[in-house]
């Protein structure tokens, strides 16, 4: 445990600080909600402290964040939102106004509104959550859509440059640092055989027919806090990786995390396929908020689960091939089976293709 007291006075409160305790499932920053005491009412705020090791740069990190959360607060208020405050994620400014603090060991802390009556789900339970949650992320790309200022940070550079991947790949086969390249041939031809799709979006976007747009990078379900009450999707949070990107890698992340039929590592691959039902559910909820595609982005909204699958299978293959250095694994062979589930999947949408297509242009 971090003092929370000692956190919450480089911080702009204008409360008691009363309790705290360790908040949430994440693995990556140190989350607390803190209960303080302003003017004789309880209220709630989150103290984060953000990891070190996974963002090199957090400042960066937290100017982008800061700009998004302030424009997407400025854009509700000025549409008379009565509930602005919760659509939001809201940054309480340091003492000198910045909106992270350094604490004495050198930690970069921030600190947010406690959004009440809403929770977060690690797994979805149903086609109305695949919905609220792809729409609370349309909502989310509307609100910045019309970001203006300088281009955000990219604090993970080259992130979904698919093209990139496959050159990773390539460059992890010729060196076959581990000495596991002569077992996986399969799937070195099934990523090969794809290259053509991989470059499909980024040609688009240096052509300028798909534009750049803030996206989320990390659209799980958890990454959306539902409301109690009437289980709609208000708030996108974890806005660690929002970057520039396309609106095409935020939506295909969806499919890939939410409409397979198992888990991202089950080994068993005639288990694997793919939920209509669960992809119609994510692109009515997309399209139902995210009214600023051009016909581009709506073009290939079906094509980007293949797209990210695809790519994710490669990342997961490339670290397989080199020793497993990057993804955590569970047990030997770990990344090989993610990769393989991940390409199966990839399959599975393909000979969905023309189905999916359908469901978007009937959206």
């Amino acid at each position: 445990m971090h003092d929370l007291r000692a956190i919450s006075a480089l911080f702009q409160m204008r409360a008691d600080f009363v309790d705290s305790q360790a908040f949430g499932s994440g693995h990556i920053n140190d989350t607390y909600c803190v209960w303080y005491d302003q003017a004789g009412r309880r209220v709630r705020y989150i103290h984060q402290r953000i990891n070190p090791h996974v963002f090199k740069n957090p400042i960066h990190v937290m100017e982008n964040v800061a700009r998004v959360t302030a424009h997407a607060l400025d854009r509700l208020l000025a549409d008379g939102h009565p509930e602005a405050h919760r659509r939001t994620l809201t940054c309480i400014p340091a003492l000198d106004g910045k909106p992270y603090a350094i604490d004495k060991d050198g930690h970069l802390w921030r600190t947010y509104l406690f959004i009440e009556g809403a929770k977060g789900y690690d797994e979805i339970e149903s086609n109305e959550q695949a919905y609220q949650a792809a729409k609370a992320f349309g909502e989310f790309q509307k609100l910045t859509a019309d970001l203006t200022g300088p281009r955000l940070h990219e604090t993970i550079p080259d992130f979904h440059h698919t093209p990139k991947r496959l050159a990773a790949l390539e460059e992890a086969i010729a060196s076959d640092t581990a000495g596991r390249a002569m077992t996986v041939q399969a799937e070195i031809a099934f990523a090969r055989a794809r290259a053509a799709d991989c470059s499909r979006i980024t040609d688009q976007i240096a052509s300028g027919e798909i534009p750049e747009r803030v996206t989320h990078n990390d659209t799980k379900l958890n990454n959306v806090l539902l409301d109690e009450t009437t289980a709609e999707g208000i708030c996108v949070i974890d806005l660690d990786t929002t970057m520039p990107g396309s609106a095409l890698y935020d939506f295909g992340d969806m499919v890939r995390t939410a409409a397979p039929t198992t888990r991202e590592d089950n080994p068993q691959l005639t288990e694997i396929g793919l939920r209509l039902d669960r992809f119609e559910s994510l692109v009515r909820g997309y399209l139902s908020a995210a009214t600023f595609l051009n016909a581009a982005e709506r073009e290939n909204l079906a094509f980007s689960g293949k797209l990210i699958t695809l790519e994710c299978g490669i990342r997961f293959l490339t670290d397989y091939l080199c020793g497993d250095t990057y993804f955590k694994i569970k047990r030997p062979g770990h990344n090989l089976d993610r990769c393989r589930n991940q390409f199966a999947f990839v399959k599975a949408l393909e000979e969905n293709m023309e189905a999916m297509e359908r469901i978007v242009a009937e959206a």
